[in-house]
């Protein structure tokens, strides 16, 4: 970011926004939204309760398990779909329809197959993060230069070869994309999945701040949710940096 030709850190907007939020607070212009500072000071006693470990421990484990579940589904078919023109076209619709659908109206209706519990979680979470996986490494796929792939099998390369040492590595930018709009899909899964059952994870613990009005330990748990989301984001965006020459090279 830059204002009259000089440099500013991308931090600088975060420092105006929480200078903002503390005005805000501190003048009562909004009921529902104390100071940041109060935030702050609840987020320690929020992170050091046992309530949340255990929370947090329930929802990061759904959401670990129906991720790796949507990496291992999500490239597994999108690499059929860039491959096969047929798999492409007859998955592509359905792919593309559940990728723009809401899917938060299919929760309850887990949660009546599945139950309150792990399960439904996890299933929240695979739907959330799978299609976007699904589709980029397609696209990926497809952008794959041909010249790369013959050169490989004129030099006797297996099938196996082929896929996981040339395709994979020059589909990797993309992947990579859709891994990071995977993982903050599948955050959004996982809370909106505990917000509906509102009795485990974090979403309970959203629901009983809420419904006791205790508006400092609200905004602390959410401040340590979009910290979570914006690292597991980042840490993706670094290694997609780190392959950006691969697109180039294609």
């Amino acid at each position: 970011m830059e204002l009259r030709g000089r440099r500013i850190p991308m931090a600088f907007s975060l420092i105006v926004w929480f200078v903002l939020w503390e005005v805000i607070g501190r003048l009562g212009l909004v009921s529902l939204i104390p100071p940041f500072s109060e935030c702050i000071k609840a987020m320690a006693e929020v992170v050091s309760s046992e309530t949340f470990i255990e929370a947090a421990s329930i929802t990061l484990q759904a959401f670990l398990i129906g991720m790796a579940l949507s990496f291992v589904v999500g490239i597994g078919v999108g690499i059929w779909m860039g491959t096969s023109k047929t798999v492409g076209s007859v998955m592509g619709m359905w792919v593309n329809i559940f990728e723009s659908s809401p899917l938060t109206a299919v929760v309850p209706a887990l949660m009546a197959l599945l139950g309150f519990g792990l399960p439904t979680m996890v299933v929240t979470v695979f739907l959330f993060s799978v299609w976007v996986i699904a589709l980029d490494t397609q696209v990926g796929v497809e952008r794959v230069n041909p010249s790369l792939v013959e050169m490989g099998r004129s030099f006797g390369a297996t099938k196996r070869v082929l896929y996981l040492q040339i395709v994979l590595k020059a589909a990797l930018p993309e992947m990579l994309a859709g891994i990071r709009l995977g993982l903050i899909r599948g955050l959004k899964g996982v809370i909106i999945g505990q917000l509906l059952i509102a009795v485990v994870g974090v979403g309970y613990l959203f629901e009983l701040y809420s419904r006791n009005f205790l508006m400092p330990e609200f905004w602390a748990l959410l401040i340590v949710l979009f910290g979570f989301a914006f690292l597991a984001s980042e840490a993706v965006a670094h290694y997609e940096r780190k392959v950006s020459f691969y697109a180039s090279s294609r």
